[in-house]
């Protein structure tokens, strides 16, 4: 585990640094039809011509995103890191077999969601950083009438990070199809299942070390994240087994993960329980948030100049990486 030398609370002081973090992959499908799921147009006589060649490309342009997250004060990149829109297990088996991660030794959670498109998170984490010691999934149940709408279970994982007692919840909330308003109450669904999961760790494990991620196709001040996770922009307001969601501040300054009709969201969040807010505590406690915006994620001209440099744009391929921005945190724990 990386240790490193910053200042911090007025001095310098050696300090164990793990970055965790997360970031939607945008559409990682191999290019083997799957009669189970929609994936035709990602296969060879699909509609996006979805090759091998486009796949081994894609897969190294996420390695490299991967390989750089957080190298600024971890130079072992992320420890951990939650992500999204993959189809299966064998398309991270095949991420983290590139030679660009191969040496990180990545390990995997993942479970089928029922999504309809087939797609599902999961959780990378270096084995040599993170030891997972139980896991599971929870299903989101929303209903348009009576009839059910599928969408992607939240995973839960927990296990020792820099020897704390750490969990973790991966999200891909529903999106914002047929329009913010009527899509409202499946993400507002899909957060009252987090808060349920959190309260019962709480129940368990009073004072729990806790990180929320994912792509909650919501921003930090909507109703889902606001009112029914009450997470807080400012720590001074965070309350005991609360939530603090760094990711506020950068919203409010305009700064987004995805782009869309030239505005700017920021869905994509890392928020972190009170139990990690205490910088005087001797384990991992909350440092700071970064939005992994780095020029050769962005698009250089064009309509699209300015927006993430994604893999597909206006139906045409173009070889980018995704059309979010990852996030993730830092910890530190001092030695």
């Amino acid at each position: 585990m990386t240790c490193s030398s910053i200042f911090y609370a007025q001095g310098k002081t050696d300090y164990q640094v793990v970055a965790v973090g997360f970031y939607n992959l945008e559409n990682l499908f191999d290019t083997s039809d799957d009669p189970l799921i929609n994936d035709e147009e990602f296969l060879p006589d699909g509609e996006r011509a979805w090759n091998n060649e486009k796949y081994q490309e894609k897969l190294g342009n996420m390695a490299y995103v991967i390989s750089k997250m957080g190298t600024d004060l971890s130079p072992q990149g992320v420890s951990v890191l939650g992500v999204s829109e993959i189809e299966n297990k064998k398309v991270l088996e095949d991420l983290v077999a590139h030679p660009i991660l191969k040496e990180k030794d990545f390990g995997i959670i993942h479970y089928d969601s029922p999504d309809k498109r087939g797609i599902d998170v999961a959780l990378l984490y270096q084995k040599g950083h993170f030891t997972p010691e139980e896991s599971d999934h929870h299903p989101v149940y929303i209903y348009k009438g009576e009839e059910r709408k599928f969408t992607r279970d939240i995973l839960y994982v927990r296990g020792k990070l820099a020897g704390d007692d750490i969990s973790f919840m991966v999200n891909h909330w529903p999106s914002r199809s047929g329009g913010e308003a009527r899509s409202a109450p499946f993400r507002k669904a899909a957060a009252k299942k987090v808060k349920a999961i959190q309260d019962s760790i709480e129940t368990i494990r009073p004072n729990s070390k806790l990180i929320i991620m994912g792509d909650l196709n919501d921003d930090p001040t909507s109703e889902s994240v606001k009112s029914v996770l009450k997470a807080k922009k400012n720590v001074s307001e965070v309350k005991p087994s609360g939530l603090f969601n760094p990711m506020e501040e950068f919203y409010t300054k305009g700064i987004g993960s995805n782009a869309w009709s030239d505005s700017w969201s920021l869905f994509d969040q890392v928020i972190v329980s009170e139990a990690l807010l205490d910088k005087k505590q001797e384990g991992l406690f909350y440092y700071q948030a970064q939005i992994f915006n780095k020029k050769f994620l962005t698009q250089k001209s064009g309509q699209y100049k300015g927006y993430p440099f994604r893999t597909f744009a206006g139906g045409s391929y173009k070889g980018g990486y995704s059309d979010h921005f990852p996030v993730f945190v830092y910890l530190l724990k001092s030695l």
